[in-house]
């Protein structure tokens, strides 16, 4: 039913266990920079937030004020609702053990009442491998209580491959696609986008935008660095006019790289927990990325400012704590720090930046 190699699946397990550090580190970007000087007069700020889920918490999460902060400080959050929204489980064991993914809309709306991002602030992506999980009525449930919910959508087939999104001032466009899924084919067609090629998009899908991000599932789980055909489909994008990229499925953060004016989050990790909730430390990074788009005349759509700020998921009886890399202690501390050193060429603790 699902389309992963065979490869892929026998590796699943131990990269669960043991995240990877391994493959192509090079040419990739700092986790926070500067991309226009001077800083322009007005900006649009963007926030992607990682795969939500419910798989880890029966209860809305804790959140540290300073991620409130940061989220509140955006015009528009972005993020992958991984989990359908039903409120009773079609595949009871699968959800039960952890392999299905599911959440209530109450759930969901204590869940972002706890970490401070308003419903109508928030989109969020259906184009994901999980989302049949509870099956075509699930899917449409989903889509039903999103909509109940005051949330924005993207991702579904019927929406095309470009929707369209006014942004403070700025008309953007949001291209989400998965090249990943769980169920059959015929299932998730019309349904879900999976359409990751942009040669196939239609030729006025840009038009009159001033800004493309990319929301697509993609690359492989459990590996730091991003596969050498994600980098490739990286290029693509960038080639069509895609400007930001800000990618997940992989559960684990992953490095951000420029292409040309174009900027990749090859992967943002969880933003709450959706692999099993007795999940190894490295899987529990996640990150947000803060992204300040200029809204002056002359450069209306590109990026001015970005930075990536790192967090921790911490397990805390039966839900999770959200908490800023900066605020952690003692050994968990030094070895977040180290990790996130492997992946980027410069450190994300301590170091200013304007995003």
């Amino acid at each position: 039913m699902s389309n992963y190699p065979l490869s892929y699946k026998f590796s699943w397990l131990p990269r669960f266990l043991k995240p990877s550090l391994g493959g192509d580190q090079q040419g990739f970007a700092p986790a926070v920079a500067a991309m226009m000087e001077p800083a322009p007069a007005s900006a649009v700020r963007l926030a992607f937030v990682g795969d939500i889920s419910a798989v880890a918490n029966r209860r809305a999460p804790d959140c540290d004020p300073a991620i409130k902060a940061l989220l509140g400080s955006a015009d528009l959050v972005i993020g992958n609702c991984e989990s359908p929204v039903v409120e009773r489980p079609s595949a009871a064991m699968g959800t039960k053990l952890g392999t299905h993914h599911a959440m209530t809309e109450r759930f969901l709306a204590e869940a972002l009442a706890a970490v401070g991002i308003p419903h109508e602030k928030l989109v969020l992506s259906l184009a994901n491998n999980h989302v049949l999980d509870q099956g075509i009525e699930g899917f449409d449930e989903t889509v039903a209580a999103l909509k109940r919910l005051g949330i924005r959508t993207i991702g579904t087939a019927a929406d095309g491959p470009v929707e369209r999104l006014a942004v403070g001032s700025l008309r953007m466009g949001f291209v989400a696609f998965t090249l990943w899924r769980n169920a059959g084919a015929a299932a998730f067609a019309g349904r879900v986008s999976m359409q990751g090629d942009p040669a196939q998009w239609p030729r006025d899908a840009a038009d009159g935008l001033d800004l493309i991000c990319a929301v697509p599932h993609w690359d492989w789980e459990f590996r730091h660095f991003p596969r050498g055909e994600t980098r490739a489909l990286a290029r693509r994008l960038a080639a069509q006019g895609v400007g930001l990229i800000a990618g997940h499925h992989a559960h684990v953060v992953q490095p951000m790289e420029r292409i040309g004016k174009a900027l990749v989050a090859y992967g943002l990790g969880d933003f709450l927990g959706t692999a099993f909730s007795h999940q190894p430390w490295p899987g529990r990074i996640g990150s947000i990325l803060a992204v300040d788009v200029s809204a002056d005349a002359g450069t209306r759509g590109a990026i001015a400012a970005y930075r990536l700020h790192a967090f921790m998921r911490l397990p805390k009886g039966g839900h999770e704590r959200l908490v800023p890399v900066e605020a952690l202690e003692g050994r968990m501390r030094g070895k977040v720090e180290d990790r996130l050193k492997a992946i980027f060429p410069s450190p994300l603790v301590g170091e200013g930046g304007s995003a």
